[in-house]
């Protein structure tokens, strides 16, 4: 074994093993197997004789070891022994490692190679308590022969090798670890044979002295190849006590100490003379000091304790002011910010006040038409409860009679309104059409940028958008007027129908009379006609595919038979879109516009303050939970329901009943928000209440209860909408806490 192959261990506890010569141990372990008579007992001594798998592999690199050496040192006596060796060859031990499947279990023991496969399969068969004949051993993935060796495998002498074992009938006959065995007990007297000659042996008998202290670890060394680990024993005689005389004595020799001299020399030398005689020394610089008072050391303490007390004393004062124009900074900032909020709410107040003064004045929009309806209905009702309390018989009657002409006009005065808004915004909304269906194909990359593509269609669409723009224009020329009614002639000539044959007709009169000198005043019908019909051939999807998604109407007549419903307002099939659902409607009964005419005639309620309360929680939602879809099932007459009569349109714990200043957010935030999960507050309050980390000991037991009985109330109202139930069912709320609060009802569709 070379020096390249060798490899030091580190020292760490292990088991160690004695260098005994190979022959030896064959021949005492021989002679202990003569002793034994039972084949089955031979095979349980054998086995627990090798239960440390470790130490045997270990003793058995330590023999080789130490015969490479003896080889090296006595040529002739390695030709010997060789020779000796070569006729035990079939009696030599290998390490057989079998790895037990399907559990994997390695069992490590020592087996002689001369034996066959059956034999160790008896053995584990013994072992295992199973069968032999089930047993079945794989090197390699293939199955060895019974009558096989393991010389004839290849394995060489102290080799190892590694089988895998399992079983053919795994049901009745698993293949079980084996239990670890009892601890093998050291006998106290072993005989060892001793060569003395040549051919002489002497046997020698050796008596075990039982260790009372823990052999220490000496190391060892691996070997790079095969991976065998070699250890250095240590003896078992005990190391010779010194005598000992009575007297504790110490070394300073083996303290390792080391001795050094080192001289000091004072910086500046000095030097004193006295007075004697012959010697005169003058006084004129000398200094006469007075001794002073005494000092104890009560009074020295006494001193430093008052300086002590001086120096915290203005320490702390300055500390002290520190900490107060800290305070009266951190006030100084708060009244500031307090002043900004309150100067901020004024001013936003103030400006709410103007919005909602110039929606009144100019409405634009739908909600603005609702606010004047529902201020219109706060005025009568106020004009009502004074003439009530006023007049009384026939001059009641008359002041009513003239309550309602004056209702009347102003209703007249806000339609008109309505008209004018509606002419104003018809430009503005076919202007939007068109851009919308001119518009290219686009998509958003992994990057996050945003990919358009125009296809034939948007081409096809831009073309007649333009087309329609030059037409509606009046800045125009004569000539340039010409060239476009030229250019949208040839457009609509490529397809033959009715209507582009009006089209035609009418841009040739119209052609003929600029030719005649028509003033533009005397054209504006005739353009108005042409801009009309050229609208309605581009709102067809044969001429412009690209409208086919915007119509509200479906082009193929089988989509009328999908998610068309009768309104009884106005008797007319709408699509499903055009209604509006309650959470508590069974049925569908009135499209959006009768149920906005039957507002504006009789309840006349404005929902914009619950629409910008449903549109902020929406977009808080969004933010929070992306996959959230409560807030977008519920509709405005749902959160009017939620605010006004759970809630009592008033903050849960101020009872501010500002809804311009309320909010509805979650109850638990950590969870969904759902209307079982809520709580409507202001803004300062919402803010303050999201921060909260447990609501159990921030809220006051009434309070808690409280909102814990309105969650009650909104789960039996919402549970009515299918949607919210499988909700409610997600949340894994058990029934019987419910009770019948889960009860879903269809919506009924009336198709005829």
């Amino acid at each position: 074994m070379s020096e390249q192959e060798i490899e030091r261990v580190s020292p760490e506890p292990s088991c160690f093993a004695v260098q005994i010569p190979t022959q030896d141990v064959n021949q005492t372990e021989s002679e202990f197997w003569e002793d034994a008579d039972d084949a089955e007992y031979k095979q349980e001594i054998k086995v627990e004789l090798c239960t440390s798998t470790d130490m045997t592999l270990q003793k058995e690199n330590s023999e080789t070891l130490e015969q490479e050496t003896q080889d090296d040192v006595n040529p002739h006596g390695s030709e010997r022994n060789k020779i000796i060796s070569s006729k035990d060859v079939g009696n030599s031990t290998a390490t057989v490692k079998v790895l037990l499947m399907p559990e994997r279990h390695m069992i490590t023991v020592a087996f002689t190679i001369g034996l066959t496969i059956l034999d160790l399969k008896k053995q584990f068969a013994f072992e295992l308590r199973v069968p032999s004949d089930i047993i079945q051993i794989t090197l390699d993935d293939k199955s060895v022969d019974d009558h096989q060796t393991l010389l004839d495998i290849g394995v060489q002498q102290h080799g190892m090798v590694q089988f895998e074992m399992s079983s053919l009938d795994p049901e009745n006959y698993p293949m079980r670890p084996v239990k670890p065995q009892q601890e093998y007990n050291m006998p106290d007297v072993i005989t060892v044979r001793v060569q003395t000659d040549t051919d002489a042996y002497q046997d020698v008998v050796v008596e075990i002295e039982r260790a009372t202290r823990g052999k220490a670890f000496l190391g060892g060394h691996r070997h790079k190849v095969t991976k065998a680990e070699y250890y250095h024993a240590a003896v078992q005689t005990r190391p010779k006590k010194r005598p000992d005389r009575g007297i504790e004595t110490f070394c300073r020799d083996t303290q390792t100490v080391q001795l050094k001299n080192q001289a000091q020399q004072c910086s500046k030398n000095a030097s004193t003379q006295m007075t004697k005689i012959g010697c005169y020394v003058s006084n004129m610089e000398d200094k006469l000091i007075t001794p002073g008072t005494y000092i104890t050391a009560e009074e020295y303490h006494s001193k430093r304790l008052r300086a002590v007390i001086t120096l915290q004393t203005y320490v702390r004062r300055w500390l002290a002011k520190r900490f107060t124009d800290s305070l009266r900074q951190a006030k100084e900032l708060r009244l500031a910010w307090l002043e900004n909020e309150k100067r901020r709410k004024k001013e936003k107040k103030e400006q709410q006040i103007r919005d909602e003064y110039h929606r009144r004045m100019n409405p634009e929009k739908k909600g603005d038409f609702d606010l004047l309806y529902n201020a219109l209905k706060k005025w009568r009702i106020e004009e009502v409860e004074c003439i009530n309390g006023t007049f009384s018989g026939a001059e009641r009657k008359a002041a009513l009679c003239a309550l309602l002409e004056q209702e009347t006009h102003f209703i007249s005065s806000i339609e008109r309104h309505r008209i004018a808004v509606g002419e104003r915004n018809q430009d503005k909304a076919i202007q939007a059409f068109l851009n919308k269906s001119a518009e290219p194909k686009r998509w958003r990359a992994f990057d996050g940028k945003v990919t358009e593509m125009d296809t034939q269609f948007t081409i096809r669409a831009k073309e007649l958008r333009d087309l329609y723009s030059s037409i509606t224009q009046a800045q125009f020329t004569r000539d340039e007027r010409l060239d476009v009614l030229l250019t949208l002639k040839h457009t609509v000539k490529e397809h033959k129908c009715k209507l582009t044959q009006d089209i035609v007709d009418l841009i040739d009169r119209e052609a003929d009379l600029l030719m005649r000198g028509v003033k533009k005043s005397n054209l504006e019908g005739l353009r108005k006609r042409i801009s009309t019909l050229f609208l309605q051939y581009i709102k067809m999807p044969a001429f412009n595919p690209q409208v086919s998604k915007l119509l509200r109407v479906p082009q193929d007549p089988a989509d009328f038979r999908k998610n068309i419903c009768l309104c009884r307002g106005c008797n007319k099939y709408q699509s499903s879109t055009e209604f509006a659902l309650m959470a508590n409607a069974s049925l569908v009964s009135l499209c959006r516009r009768c149920t906005e005419l039957d507002n504006e005639a009789r309840r006349r309620e404005d929902f914009t303050l619950y629409k910008n309360i449903l549109k902020r929680l929406r977009e808080t939602e969004a933010e929070c939970s992306p996959n959230a879809k409560i807030t977008f099932l519920l509709q405005e007459q749902d959160l009017r329901y939620l605010v006004d009569v759970l809630w009592g349109a008033q903050s849960a714990l101020s009872g501010w009943n500002d809804l311009h200043d309320l909010l509805l957010v979650r109850w638990e935030k950590y969870l969904d928000w759902s209307p079982w999960n809520c709580i409507l507050l202001t803004k300062d309050e919402a803010a303050a209440h999201l921060r909260v980390e447990n609501i159990e000991k921030a809220y006051d037991v009434v309070v808690i209860h409280n909102v814990k009985q309105k969650h009650a109330l909104a789960r039996k109202y919402f549970s009515q909408i299918p949607a919210m139930a499988e909700c409610l069912r997600d949340a894994e709320i058990q029934p019987a806490a419910l009770g019948n609060l889960l009860v879903s009802k269809p919506i009924t569709k009336t198709t005829e």
